[in-house]
């Protein structure tokens, strides 16, 4: 039997080689060495294995990792030879520029789940999304949908965008884009593929619930204003309501004028909608921050992998909301990043105040809802050749100088979210179970009088625009409802006991032991 290996220059390379290694064309003359015939007694072949191992920089008496400079250029040099090899020998290469873009991408998404290689059509409209204006068919996707997934959910569409007017609905699901299957896709190759020039046609086929048909559709691509911030006012318990999708400047812009709004005349509180935000700029997280927060207040914090302090951000304005107010935060396993920061700074500085000053009833902060995602890495978009960019996570982020990493955010009040029943559930309790369910079931007068309106209503009523559909949803949002019955139990403690609930700590306790929430509930049993 032969040994062979690889001897390589003992002095660590210079980091120039690495490229070096990749762009040159590579005549790989190893030197070999050969080790003489292996006998048969065990010690002498295992020494003359490991000799091998050790010469070739394959294993190393103290166990160190090899420096990734060296390691880089060794498999840099192996890179170069595959790809020579393949120029060579392969019988057609069909697509080089893709499979170079998915080699290194694959190499940036091996170092952690949020790194990445962007291309030149994903890195443009990375930039076109974060400034808030593209050409799209307007539509809000669920982002966390698996290259596997065959379909690409729409959670809904964007107020009279081309969506919108074409008739796709929220729940529709995209299995074909332009005549290519989602099989196997990435969600920014999905995105990539529905965007494009103003004007132009994209098909999409859809899968419908309750529909035995795929639906074909032609939507022209426009332009395509986010509305990054929904809000309105539930008059019937005096509390505002804020939901925001994504951090972008429109956004800061949108909550700023719907505060300064809210402050003409006084309100129980405001619930701010964190669920299904993913995140976006930072600077925007920030500015959201100053809208509640005192000017100099720690937003958070950046460390690098030694845990040196890299930035320090804090708010840089005076806020304009009413801070005397309590505000509630909606969280769900969805609320990443950015939102995360923001949901965990302004829970923490409340946390601080009521251990400063007991009885301050500034910035009362609650979070209601589901454990948070638990993103804590920072990410760096780096622009490199051929109109890519590079996504790489460089450092951790402390909120408020809290650790998230991993684990999220814990909400102070847990309500897991419950959906309506199905369409089919709904059908089942409408025919079954009911006296009005039974043939010639007898009527009175007056029941015959709501059902002539109930179809004069269905006659006259039109298509409902997406904030009418926002409102149903609203309606049957269990956790919204969690959010109000804690507004108006602690304005009524307010009114009753004020020194029960004077800051946020005694306000928990409180909340806990006269509001049932979703904790396990102790139960034993009676014998009789």
């Amino acid at each position: 039997m032969l040994v062979c290996f690889c001897m390589f220059p003992p002095e660590l390379p210079h980091n120039s080689r690495i490229f070096e290694a990749l762009l040159a064309t590579l005549t790989y003359m190893p030197t070999i060495y050969q080790a003489h015939r292996i006998r048969n007694e065990k010690g002498k072949k295992m020494k003359k294995i490991m000799l091998a191992l050790l010469v070739s920089g394959v294993i190393y008496a103290d166990q160190q990792p090899v420096p990734f400079d060296q390691t880089a250029y060794l498999w840099s040099r192996t890179f170069a030879e595959v790809m020579q090899l393949a120029n060579k020998k392969h019988y057609k290469i069909a697509n080089l520029e893709e499979a170079m873009i998915k080699a290194i991408d694959a190499f940036l998404s091996h170092l952690d789940p949020h790194s990445s290689f962007l291309d030149p059509k994903t890195y443009k409209l990375m930039l076109d999304q974060t400034s808030g204006q593209f050409f799209g068919i307007g539509i809000v996707i669920d982002n966390t949908r698996k290259p596997k997934d065959k379909y690409l959910t729409i959670v809904d569409t964007i107020p009279d965008g081309p969506s919108d007017k074409a008739g796709i609905k929220p729940l529709d699901k995209i299995i074909e884009i332009d005549g290519q299957p989602l099989e196997g896709m990435s969600t920014e190759e999905a995105t990539t593929k529905l965007k494009g020039q103003r004007n132009t046609s994209v098909h999409v086929k859809v899968l419908r619930e309750n529909h035995p048909d795929l639906i074909p559709f032609d939507i022209i691509r426009d332009v395509i204003k986010e509305q990054n911030s929904m809000s309105f006012h539930i008059k019937s318990h005096n509390i505002y309501y804020i939901s925001l999708n994504m951090f972008t400047e429109n956004a800061v812009k949108q909550i700023a004028k719907l505060l300064q709004q809210s402050t003409q005349k006084p309100y129980k509180g405001l619930i701010l909608d964190l669920r299904n935000n993913s995140g976006g700029l930072l600077t925007a997280a920030i500015d959201i921050a100053s809208l509640f927060l005192d000017k100099g207040s720690l937003v958070v914090v950046t460390k690098d992998k030694n845990g040196k302090e890299i930035e320090r951000y804090a708010t840089k304005k005076d806020p304009i909301a009413n801070n005397k107010l309590p505000i509630f935060i909606l969280i769900n396993n969805y609320t990443a990043s950015a939102a995360e920061i923001l949901g965990a700074c302004l829970k923490t500085h409340s946390e601080e105040l009521a251990k400063k000053d007991p009885r301050n009833q500034k910035s009362l902060v609650f979070l209601v809802g589901t454990n948070s995602f638990g993103k804590g890495s920072v990410q760096e978009v780096i622009p490199v050749s051929n109109n890519c960019a590079a996504k790489i996570t460089t450092s951790l982020y402390f909120p408020n100088n809290t650790d998230i990493q991993g684990e999220g955010i814990k909400p102070d009040f847990e309500a897991e979210r419950t959906f309506p029943p199905t369409e089919q559930m709904q059908w089942f309790t409408k025919h079954y179970g009911r006296e009005k369910a039974l043939n010639n079931y007898i009527k009175t007068s007056e029941q015959e009088k709501e059902t002539d309106k109930k179809e004069e209503a269905k006659k006259s009523n039109e298509p409902t625009r997406w904030i009418e559909r926002a409102k149903e949803m609203l309606q049957t949002d269990n956790q919204l409802r969690e959010a109000i019955s804690l507004i108006n139990l602690l304005s009524v403690f307010q009114g009753l006991c004020p020194d029960k609930v004077c800051n946020r700590t005694k306000a928990i306790v409180q909340l806990k032991n006269s509001h049932i929430t979703h904790d396990k509930l102790d139960i034993e049993e009676i014998k009789l």
